[in-house]
Protein backbone atom coordinates (compact mmCIF):
# COMPACT_ATOMS: atom_id res chain seq x y z
CA UNK A 1 0.00 0.00 0.00
CA UNK A 2 1.14 3.29 -1.21
CA UNK A 3 4.35 2.40 -2.13
CA UNK A 4 4.90 5.42 -4.37
CA UNK A 5 6.02 7.09 -1.46
CA UNK A 6 9.03 5.06 -1.23
CA UNK A 7 10.26 7.18 -3.51
CA UNK A 8 10.85 9.70 -0.98
CA UNK A 9 13.17 7.90 1.06
CA UNK A 10 15.35 7.16 -1.83
CA UNK A 11 18.14 9.25 -2.63
CA UNK A 12 18.97 10.86 -5.98
CA UNK A 13 21.79 9.78 -7.88
CA UNK A 14 22.60 13.15 -9.04
CA UNK A 15 22.88 14.58 -5.18
CA UNK A 16 26.31 14.71 -4.37
CA UNK A 17 28.21 11.73 -2.03
CA UNK A 18 30.03 13.85 -0.10
CA UNK A 19 27.06 15.54 1.27
CA UNK A 20 27.00 14.23 4.88
CA UNK A 21 23.94 15.91 5.86
CA UNK A 22 20.71 15.94 4.06
CA UNK A 23 17.66 18.11 4.21
CA UNK A 24 14.78 16.00 5.89
CA UNK A 25 12.31 17.71 3.53
CA UNK A 26 14.33 16.35 0.07
CA UNK A 27 15.18 13.05 2.14
CA UNK A 28 13.06 11.98 4.55
CA UNK A 29 13.99 8.67 6.53
CA UNK A 30 12.27 5.58 5.54
CA UNK A 31 10.79 5.90 9.63
CA UNK A 32 9.19 9.05 8.76
CA UNK A 33 7.14 7.48 5.09
CA UNK A 34 6.53 4.79 6.61
CA UNK A 35 4.58 6.67 9.50
CA UNK A 36 2.95 8.95 6.57
CA UNK A 37 1.39 5.93 5.48
CA UNK A 38 -0.32 5.08 8.74
CA UNK A 39 -1.95 8.07 8.75
CA UNK A 40 -3.24 7.77 5.15
CA UNK A 41 -3.83 4.22 5.93
CA UNK A 42 -6.52 5.88 8.74
CA UNK A 43 -7.57 8.53 6.78
CA UNK A 44 -10.65 6.27 5.09
CA UNK A 45 -11.99 5.13 8.36
CA UNK A 46 -11.67 8.72 9.57
CA UNK A 47 -14.13 9.76 6.98
CA UNK A 48 -16.69 7.07 7.33
CA UNK A 49 -17.05 7.77 11.07
CA UNK A 50 -18.02 11.33 10.65
CA UNK A 51 -21.63 10.79 9.62
CA UNK A 52 -22.39 9.07 12.99
CA UNK A 53 -21.74 12.01 14.79
CA UNK A 54 -24.20 14.20 12.27
CA UNK A 55 -26.59 11.90 13.53
CA UNK A 56 -25.70 12.41 17.40
CA UNK A 57 -26.53 16.41 16.81
CA UNK A 58 -29.89 15.64 15.76
CA UNK A 59 -30.38 14.48 19.29
CA UNK A 60 -29.47 17.84 20.96
CA UNK A 61 -31.42 20.20 17.91
CA UNK A 62 -34.41 18.31 16.30
CA UNK A 63 -35.34 15.64 18.75
CA UNK A 64 -35.49 18.19 21.44
CA UNK A 65 -37.68 20.77 19.29
CA UNK A 66 -40.04 17.44 18.85
CA UNK A 67 -40.04 17.14 22.60
CA UNK A 68 -41.26 20.61 22.96
CA UNK A 69 -44.47 19.72 21.04
CA UNK A 70 -45.23 16.59 22.78
CA UNK A 71 -46.86 16.11 26.35
CA UNK A 72 -44.14 16.22 28.88
CA UNK A 73 -46.09 15.56 31.89
CA UNK A 74 -45.13 12.77 34.30
CA UNK A 75 -48.31 12.88 36.58
CA UNK A 76 -50.81 15.98 37.29
CA UNK A 77 -48.26 18.49 38.01
CA UNK A 78 -44.51 17.55 36.62
CA UNK A 79 -43.44 18.46 33.46
CA UNK A 80 -40.37 17.29 32.36
CA UNK A 81 -38.23 20.15 30.54
CA UNK A 82 -37.57 19.09 26.82
CA UNK A 83 -33.88 19.84 26.80
CA UNK A 84 -33.64 17.09 29.85
CA UNK A 85 -34.31 13.58 27.67
CA UNK A 86 -30.65 14.23 26.65
CA UNK A 87 -30.33 12.44 29.92
CA UNK A 88 -31.23 9.72 28.25
CA UNK A 89 -27.91 9.29 26.52
CA UNK A 90 -26.44 9.28 29.61
CA UNK A 91 -28.49 6.64 30.92
CA UNK A 92 -28.12 4.42 27.96
CA UNK A 93 -24.33 4.61 28.25
CA UNK A 94 -24.46 3.77 31.74
CA UNK A 95 -26.32 0.48 30.54
CA UNK A 96 -24.31 -0.10 27.69
CA UNK A 97 -20.97 -0.42 28.62
CA UNK A 98 -21.26 -2.74 32.09
CA UNK A 99 -24.14 -4.95 29.16
CA UNK A 100 -20.49 -4.94 26.68
CA UNK A 101 -17.93 -5.46 29.69
CA UNK A 102 -19.83 -8.76 31.40
CA UNK A 103 -21.75 -10.36 28.56
CA UNK A 104 -20.39 -9.40 24.71
CA UNK A 105 -16.49 -9.36 25.78
CA UNK A 106 -16.84 -13.09 26.78
CA UNK A 107 -19.42 -14.20 23.88
CA UNK A 108 -17.57 -12.20 21.35
CA UNK A 109 -13.57 -13.51 22.46
CA UNK A 110 -15.22 -16.89 21.96
CA UNK A 111 -16.38 -16.84 18.99
CA UNK A 112 -14.02 -14.40 17.58
CA UNK A 113 -10.65 -15.66 19.42
CA UNK A 114 -10.13 -12.03 20.51
CA UNK A 115 -9.70 -11.27 24.30
CA UNK A 116 -10.77 -7.93 24.17
CA UNK A 117 -14.19 -9.13 22.49
CA UNK A 118 -14.71 -6.40 19.60
CA UNK A 119 -11.75 -4.96 17.54
CA UNK A 120 -12.29 -1.35 17.51
CA UNK A 121 -13.45 -1.55 13.86
CA UNK A 122 -15.90 -3.99 14.68
CA UNK A 123 -16.97 -1.47 17.34
CA UNK A 124 -17.42 1.30 14.94
CA UNK A 125 -19.19 -0.92 12.96
CA UNK A 126 -22.16 -1.55 15.68
CA UNK A 127 -22.26 2.16 16.64
CA UNK A 128 -23.03 3.18 12.79
CA UNK A 129 -25.79 -0.09 12.98
CA UNK A 130 -27.38 1.74 15.83
CA UNK A 131 -27.00 5.17 14.84
CA UNK A 132 -29.08 3.64 11.41
CA UNK A 133 -31.88 2.41 14.14
CA UNK A 134 -32.00 5.38 15.46
CA UNK A 135 -32.63 7.19 12.51
CA UNK A 136 -35.56 4.99 11.33
CA UNK A 137 -36.88 5.04 15.10
CA UNK A 138 -36.78 8.89 15.15
CA UNK A 139 -38.06 8.84 11.00
CA UNK A 140 -41.23 6.50 12.77
CA UNK A 141 -42.15 8.38 15.94
CA UNK A 142 -42.06 11.72 14.01
CA UNK A 143 -44.88 9.98 11.42
CA UNK A 144 -46.80 9.04 14.39
CA UNK A 145 -46.52 12.76 15.96
CA UNK A 146 -47.59 14.10 12.90
CA UNK A 147 -50.65 12.02 12.35
CA UNK A 148 -51.86 12.73 15.99
CA UNK A 149 -51.23 16.45 15.64
CA UNK A 150 -53.60 16.30 12.56
CA UNK A 151 -56.49 14.63 13.77
CA UNK A 152 -56.32 16.81 16.62
CA UNK A 153 -56.39 19.60 14.27
CA UNK A 154 -53.04 21.16 15.56
CA UNK A 155 -51.31 21.66 11.67
CA UNK A 156 -51.61 25.13 12.32
CA UNK A 157 -51.10 25.73 15.98
CA UNK A 158 -47.42 25.12 16.79
CA UNK A 159 -47.92 26.18 20.35
CA UNK A 160 -50.67 23.87 21.37
CA UNK A 161 -49.14 20.36 23.04
CA UNK A 162 -49.62 17.20 20.69
CA UNK A 163 -51.12 14.67 22.66
CA UNK A 164 -48.32 11.26 22.39
CA UNK A 165 -46.64 11.01 24.92
CA UNK A 166 -42.49 12.20 24.63
CA UNK A 167 -41.16 8.99 25.91
CA UNK A 168 -42.00 7.81 22.28
CA UNK A 169 -38.55 9.98 21.68
CA UNK A 170 -36.94 7.64 24.16
CA UNK A 171 -35.99 4.74 21.36
CA UNK A 172 -33.78 7.02 19.50
CA UNK A 173 -32.00 8.73 22.10
CA UNK A 174 -31.31 5.18 23.34
CA UNK A 175 -29.79 3.81 20.18
CA UNK A 176 -27.69 6.74 19.76
CA UNK A 177 -26.31 7.03 23.16
CA UNK A 178 -25.43 2.90 22.69
CA UNK A 179 -23.87 3.74 19.50
CA UNK A 180 -21.82 6.73 20.99
CA UNK A 181 -20.75 3.62 23.77
CA UNK A 182 -19.52 1.42 21.02
CA UNK A 183 -18.52 4.45 18.52
CA UNK A 184 -16.46 6.64 20.92
CA UNK A 185 -14.65 4.12 22.26
CA UNK A 186 -13.76 2.28 19.38
CA UNK A 187 -12.63 5.31 17.59
CA UNK A 188 -10.61 6.35 20.90
CA UNK A 189 -9.36 3.11 20.50
CA UNK A 190 -8.73 3.03 16.73
CA UNK A 191 -6.97 5.80 16.36
CA UNK A 192 -4.19 5.71 19.47
CA UNK A 193 -3.45 2.09 18.47
CA UNK A 194 -2.68 2.80 14.87
CA UNK A 195 -1.31 6.17 15.30
CA UNK A 196 2.66 6.47 14.60
CA UNK A 197 4.35 6.01 18.20
CA UNK A 198 5.60 10.07 18.59
CA UNK A 199 2.26 11.12 17.14
CA UNK A 200 -0.27 10.43 20.14
CA UNK A 201 -1.83 13.89 20.46
CA UNK A 202 -2.52 13.95 16.17
CA UNK A 203 -4.59 10.67 16.75
CA UNK A 204 -6.47 12.39 19.45
CA UNK A 205 -6.88 15.38 16.86
CA UNK A 206 -8.18 13.37 14.07
CA UNK A 207 -10.75 11.56 16.31
CA UNK A 208 -12.12 14.52 17.57
CA UNK A 209 -12.34 16.30 13.92
CA UNK A 210 -14.95 13.50 13.49
CA UNK A 211 -16.78 14.93 16.00
CA UNK A 212 -16.66 18.52 14.89
CA UNK A 213 -16.89 17.97 11.41
CA UNK A 214 -20.46 15.62 12.49
CA UNK A 215 -21.85 18.83 13.17
CA UNK A 216 -20.69 21.14 10.46
CA UNK A 217 -22.22 18.27 8.00
CA UNK A 218 -25.39 18.75 10.03
CA UNK A 219 -25.51 22.71 9.56
CA UNK A 220 -24.78 22.27 5.90
CA UNK A 221 -27.20 19.05 5.38
CA UNK A 222 -30.25 21.46 7.40
CA UNK A 223 -29.14 24.39 4.71
CA UNK A 224 -29.33 22.48 1.76
CA UNK A 225 -32.89 20.74 2.26
CA UNK A 226 -33.72 23.80 3.42
CA UNK A 227 -33.59 25.71 0.31
CA UNK A 228 -34.04 22.31 -1.69
CA UNK A 229 -37.70 22.22 -0.34
CA UNK A 230 -38.40 25.63 0.05
CA UNK A 231 -41.09 27.43 1.98
CA UNK A 232 -44.34 25.93 0.56
CA UNK A 233 -43.17 22.21 1.04
CA UNK A 234 -40.90 22.73 3.87
CA UNK A 235 -39.09 19.46 5.41
CA UNK A 236 -37.94 21.61 8.43
CA UNK A 237 -40.19 23.70 9.54
CA UNK A 238 -40.57 26.85 12.09
CA UNK A 239 -43.99 25.05 12.60
CA UNK A 240 -42.84 21.12 12.71
CA UNK A 241 -46.79 20.31 12.31
CA UNK A 242 -46.75 21.59 8.87
CA UNK A 243 -42.70 20.15 7.71
CA UNK A 244 -42.00 16.60 7.18
CA UNK A 245 -39.12 15.67 9.40
CA UNK A 246 -39.44 12.45 9.10
CA UNK A 247 -38.58 13.14 5.77
CA UNK A 248 -35.19 14.39 6.72
CA UNK A 249 -34.54 11.48 9.42
CA UNK A 250 -35.23 9.05 6.19
CA UNK A 251 -32.69 11.17 4.35
CA UNK A 252 -29.80 10.77 7.37
CA UNK A 253 -31.05 6.96 7.78
CA UNK A 254 -30.18 6.47 4.00
CA UNK A 255 -27.16 8.73 4.07
CA UNK A 256 -25.94 6.47 7.11
CA UNK A 257 -26.42 2.92 5.29
CA UNK A 258 -24.61 4.19 2.37
CA UNK A 259 -21.92 5.45 4.60
CA UNK A 260 -21.63 1.81 6.91
CA UNK A 261 -21.43 -0.11 3.41
CA UNK A 262 -18.88 2.19 2.16
CA UNK A 263 -16.94 1.76 5.93
CA UNK A 264 -17.56 -1.84 5.56
CA UNK A 265 -15.00 -2.00 2.80
CA UNK A 266 -12.52 0.87 4.07
CA UNK A 267 -12.64 -1.56 7.38
CA UNK A 268 -12.25 -5.46 5.70
CA UNK A 269 -8.94 -3.39 3.68
CA UNK A 270 -7.58 -2.14 6.61
CA UNK A 271 -4.69 -4.44 8.08
CA UNK A 272 -4.07 -3.43 11.91
CA UNK A 273 -0.66 -1.96 12.61
CA UNK A 274 0.73 -5.01 15.04
CA UNK A 275 -0.41 -7.72 12.41
CA UNK A 276 1.51 -5.53 9.36
CA UNK A 277 4.84 -5.39 11.13
CA UNK A 278 4.16 -8.87 12.32
CA UNK A 279 3.77 -10.12 9.03
CA UNK A 280 6.84 -8.30 7.71
CA UNK A 281 8.64 -9.71 9.89
CA UNK A 282 8.80 -7.69 13.34
CA UNK A 283 8.55 -8.45 16.78
CA UNK A 284 6.19 -6.89 18.33
CA UNK A 285 6.06 -6.57 22.20
CA UNK A 286 3.62 -4.11 24.32
CA UNK A 287 5.15 -1.28 26.59
CA UNK A 288 3.88 0.56 29.60
CA UNK A 289 2.56 3.18 26.28
CA UNK A 290 1.58 1.34 23.76
CA UNK A 291 2.67 -1.10 21.39
CA UNK A 292 6.69 -1.40 19.78
CA UNK A 293 8.26 -3.26 18.06
CA UNK A 294 11.95 -3.97 17.07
Amino acid sequence: QYRFLDRAAIKDPQMPSVVTKVNIWYLPTSTDVEEVKLVLRMLPIWATTIIFWTIYAQMSTFSVSQATTMDRHIGSSFRIPAASLTVFFVGSILITVPIYDRVVVPIASKLLHNPQGLTPLQRIAVGLVFSIISMVSAALVEIRRLKVAQDAGLVNKPFQVVPLSVFWLVPQFFFVGAGEAFTYIGQLDFFLRECPKGMKTMSTGLFLTTLSLGFFVSSVLVSAVHKITGDKHPWIADNLNRGRLDYFYWLLAGLSVLNFLVYLLFAKWYVYKEKRLAEEGYIVEEEDDGPACH
